[in-house]
């Protein structure tokens, strides 16, 4: 069983190719820039943009199943491609932003949304992986720690359950290799809910810094951010943090269930990752 895992040097498919090819399990690493890629000695790349369709059948000769992104401009192509060349099951890493009752026009989850539609409406075999807050969201305050400034938060008390990558990937190596798992969706989160100024401080523990947090309008922080964050996605991030204002995140079991031991808290992503934060 030969599995293709797209988008290879991002966090969550570099861990899984590396988990993948340790467990003796044939993979192909897939990425538009295939040569960038630093990969354990033995593992094959191929060229996969999942923005140009004339890259998917090479990609995809010989391959039994797919670790894909969601990324909706030619997934119908890709569908059709994977079809032809035999795939018979498909992991998607989607988002819980799905789960909210506007996912089609939400513009942080519209991506996900769509592809999830795609892939359900076609004959593969399909499982969802629904991950929420990324534990690796917070490198966005390494500069502010670095620098010795406060974090900007516009809503300090907005509670998420932030899960590491690295479980991410151990969540997918299990669907991928495991019949019985495979054909469902599952929400994927880390063990405990925490608020961004929790976070804040759990990240100043682990690298010794004295940072703090500095509570702004939406305003200001939408400025701060539009060099790099389109306007869209800016707001969405806005709303979706008001509506957790002051709220616990939900934390489902489903990460333990496929990893087969607890999800790693953010404390100990804190730890393992302290040397971005410290000045």
């Amino acid at each position: 069983m030969l599995t293709l895992v797209t988008g290879s040097r991002g966090r969550v498919g570099s861990a899984l190719v590396s988990l993948l090819h340790r467990d003796g399990h044939a993979v192909r690493a897939a990425s538009r820039t295939p040569g960038d890629l630093a990969l354990p000695a033995g593992v094959p790349s191929v060229a996969c943009d999942l923005g140009d369709p004339g890259t998917f059948a090479a990609a995809l000769e010989g391959v039994d199943s797919v670790f894909l992104y969601a990324e909706p401009s030619h997934v119908t192509e890709f569908l059709t491609a994977a079809t032809t060349a035999g795939v018979t099951h498909i992991a998607l890493l989607s988002s819980s932003s799905v789960l909210d009752p506007d996912a089609g026009s939400n513009p942080i989850a519209a991506s996900h949304h769509a592809v999830e539609q795609a892939l359900t409406a076609s004959p593969l075999t399909t499982t969802l992986l629904r991950p929420g807050a990324f534990a690796g969201n917070a490198y966005q305050w390494s500069e502010s720690f670095r620098s010795g400034r406060p974090v900007d938060l516009p809503y300090p008390q907005s509670g998420t359950s932030p899960i590491d990558e690295a479980d991410i990937a151990e969540a997918a190596l299990a669907v991928l290799t495991d019949t019985r798992l495979q054909g469902s969706a599952y929400h994927l989160t880390g063990p405990e809910s925490l608020t961004a100024a929790e976070q804040v401080g759990l990240l100043a523990a682990a690298s010794g810094s004295p940072a703090t947090f500095r509570a702004v309008s939406r305003g200001a922080w939408k400025d701060a951010v539009s060099p790099f964050v389109p306007e869209a996605i800016a707001e969405g991030l806005l709303d979706y943090w008001a509506a957790t204002d002051g709220t616990l995140a939900e934390v489902t079991g489903e990460t333990e269930k496929l990893t087969g031991r607890p999800a790693r808290t953010f404390a100990a992503w804190a730890a393992g990752h302290a040397d971005a934060f410290r000045a």
